[in-house]
């Protein structure tokens, strides 16, 4: 979304190093996909889908779930390979309501992320199930490191978008152009940035389906107001040699990952 978006409060670099992490492989930039024409959804139901995946981040699947669930009409599936509990990366399983084989189709299509979306990007059954969605759904939306699961679905070719700070440059292996605000929509594609950003992603989400006042009444219902105790949640203001480090960390423990997801589908 523009910076003009007065929903959103973008963040934009400040006079820091840049940090570049190339990911070892060498991949064509593709045309962008074409999105003008999306289904519309019925005003009266709204059927949101949360893709669960081993070792996902449960902030990043229950903060947007926790305002999604608000919505007027929603009606939520927790789709996974199995119906056994997932387990997330702080040890949390959560409960899946459908498996991906029996999953219905979605109006909006929300995929976590945490170091299990760069296994969940490999796996042949997800990644089909994200593109069958894709298909069919209004909005196609990841939180943090799940937007490489987008990515490894074919689906950022040639889209603006954004995610984790830490792994943000390895975006660009998917022929993405990665951007520095908090929430990004790309026509039916939208992505958001580390963790939290996913409550400011469905709060906008919210508003796109049943309008600002509920989504403004959704925010007040949650007491969604973050005062933290020190202003260090953003890679631009943080010490840069602790963002080149992680940066470094995090292409040294997901490129070869990343690598192969966008080999196999930048072909």
């Amino acid at each position: 979304m523009s910076s003009e978006n007065p929903r959103v409060r973008p963040v934009h670099p400040v006079d820091a190093e840049v940090v570049e992490v190339p990911v070892d492989t060498d991949v064509p930039v593709p045309e962008p996909i074409d999105d003008a024409v999306t289904p519309d959804h019925d005003p009266d139901e709204v059927r949101i889908s949360f893709l669960l995946f081993p070792d996902l981040t449960q902030l990043d699947l229950t903060g947007p779930a926790q305002v999604l669930t608000r919505v007027p009409g929603a009606r939520v599936e927790y789709v996974a390979a199995t119906l056994d509990p997932v387990p997330s990366d702080c040890g949390l399983a959560l409960v899946p309501t459908t498996t991906i084989a029996e999953a219905g189709p979605a109006d909006v299509l929300v995929v976590p992320g945490g170091d299990g979306a760069f296994d969940a990007m490999l796996d042949p059954e997800v990644i089909g199930f994200v593109r069958r969605e894709a298909e069919r759904a209004t909005w196609v939306t990841s939180v943090c490191t799940g937007a490489f699961v987008l990515g490894g679905a074919g689906l950022l070719a040639g889209k603006r978008a954004t995610t984790h700070w830490a792994s943000k440059p390895m975006l660009a292996a998917f022929g993405a152009q990665p951007v520095e605000d908090r929430v990004v929509d790309d026509g039916a594609i939208v992505t958001a940035a580390g963790v939290s950003a996913g409550i400011d992603m469905a709060l906008w989400l919210a508003a796109e389906l049943a309008g600002q006042p509920a989504a403004e009444a959704i925010q007040l219902q949650i007491e969604y107001d973050p005062q933290p105790p020190f202003d260090a949640g953003s890679a631009v203001r943080a010490d840069t040699r602790v963002v080149t480090a992680a940066r470094a960390a995090a292409e040294d423990a997901r490129g070869e990952r990343v690598a192969r997801a966008a080999a196999a589908v930048m072909r």
